[in-house]
């Protein structure tokens, strides 16, 4: 068998998390080269921790040989967040005030008004087969997920900080996610975290000729995911997801179109609040797969701005390869891509009970009817080693200060 791997320092920059710091190591069984780029087997390791609080301990396993006939991929993970983005439900319908977070306005609150701390420990495994040596076929799978929820620790982020730049306690500043609690937007069982058990099944079709970065080639998904109560769940719900994608040659071998459409929504249930932005998925790009917002879907919008029990997403990318070029004894090449990222709650989280205090001004928090196309544009460069391994930077900028600003996102992979 032949072994291939690409190590390198996890060091990396998202603009929602901070610089990264860390190893990333994947290795690749190409088995007898022949059907070289694609792999046997490929393991995906990852120890790593960002500034601003947020740490990845990873394995991701993909292989089409381990069970003849069917594709396995399985992720285990624990995704420690310190400062995790919570910005409200149904995206403009939810205000954002960048003031309260800036230290230099006169409005300022705290720096973390818009988070909360999560811990996520997450074991996924999917599995899909062919029928009958076609390019339709079946996906089904399982996703377990802990998460255990508080409010920032702010005693720890004021470790070794001056006076002037400590945070204030949050029995003094609350922020967006205490007041939701305290108005009863998110209920007190759910305000701690809990257990995710999700079942899921569905169709595909796939006709890509490569996955990490296809030249042609459609691949397209319908999910249907259950969590069931009696499995530990606190509540039970459904989701149902169909995600789209496909890929043009405009030069041969060098650039490519490619674009991807996403719709979920909660078919039946009540989702928890911390799992609604969750976004399923067969094949992970990257530790998590939440949004909408960041550097996996909407980039250049902050992440977790958009968040719904149904909605919309969708990606438009021009990939072109620009510079190949052979480097110790391993195939490179050089690839830019510049692109357009959208979406839009479609079903709304029910907020009509809510009861605000005397002193609360309505209009700082809630903007009912607001919610619209959030959009995104950027452009990125890729480094690609052997088709397979993919060193990834993205620059994108929310055209609705609503949204944020610009996003700076290095990492590993094409998003779709």
């Amino acid at each position: 068998m032949s072994w291939n791997f690409g190590a390198i320092p996890a060091i990396a920059f998202d603009t929602d998390l901070g610089f990264q710091y860390g190893l990333a190591a994947n290795f690749y069984n190409f088995g007898n080269g022949t059907r070289f780029p694609k792999y046997d087997h490929s393991l995906y390791f990852e120890i790593s921790q960002y500034t601003k609080g947020s740490g990845v301990f990873r394995f991701y396993y993909d292989s089409e040989s381990l069970i003849p006939g069917i594709e396995v991929t399985t992720d285990l993970s624990y995704l420690p967040e310190q400062a995790y983005d919570f910005y409200g439900y149904n995206g403009y319908e939810s205000v954002l005030n960048k003031s309260w977070e800036n230290q230099n306005s006169p409005d300022y609150k705290t720096r973390m008004f818009y988070k909360y701390q999560q811990n996520a420990l997450h074991f996924k495994s999917d599995f899909q087969g062919r029928f009958h040596g076609s390019r339709f076929g079946w996906i089904a799978g399982m996703n377990l997920t802990n998460y255990n929820l508080s409010s920032v620790n702010i005693d720890k982020l004021n470790q070794g900080k001056s006076e002037e730049n400590k945070l204030p306690p949050v029995s003094l500043q609350p922020g967006l996610y205490e007041k939701y609690i305290q108005w009863g937007l998110i209920s007190k069982q759910e305000a701690g975290g809990g257990f995710i058990p999700e079942l899921k099944g569905g169709l595909a079709f796939d006709s890509r000729d490569n996955k990490p970065n296809p030249m042609k080639g459609i691949w397209t998904e319908a999910v249907l995911a259950v969590v069931p109560k009696f499995l530990g769940a606190e509540s039970g719900f459904s989701r149902f997801s169909f995600t789209h994608r496909q890929y043009f040659t405009l030069i041969k071998e060098d650039l490519s179109f490619a674009y991807r459409l996403c719709w979920q929504q909660t078919i039946q249930g009540n989702v928890p609040f911390y799992y609604e932005p969750q976004i399923l998925t067969t094949v992970m790009t990257g530790p998590s797969s939440t949004g909408l917002g960041g550097g996996k879907n909407l980039r250049g919008i902050r992440r977790n701005r958009i968040v719904g029990d149904g909605f919309f997403f969708g990606n438009a990318e021009l990939r072109y390869k620009f510079v190949k070029f052979r480097l110790i004894r391993q195939n490179f090449y050089l690839a830019l891509n510049t692109f357009s990222d959208f979406g839009q709650v479609t079903k709304k989280i029910n907020t009509s009970n809510i009861q605000l205090p005397a002193s609360v001004i309505a209009s700082d928090y809630f903007n009912k009817g607001a919610e619209n196309m959030h959009i995104s544009y950027g452009a990125g460069l890729r480094l690609v080693m052997n088709y397979n391994f993919v060193i990834a930077m993205d620059y994108g900028i929310a055209t609705n200060k609503q949204d944020g600003d610009s996003g700076i996102y290095i990492g590993l992979n094409y998003l779709f």
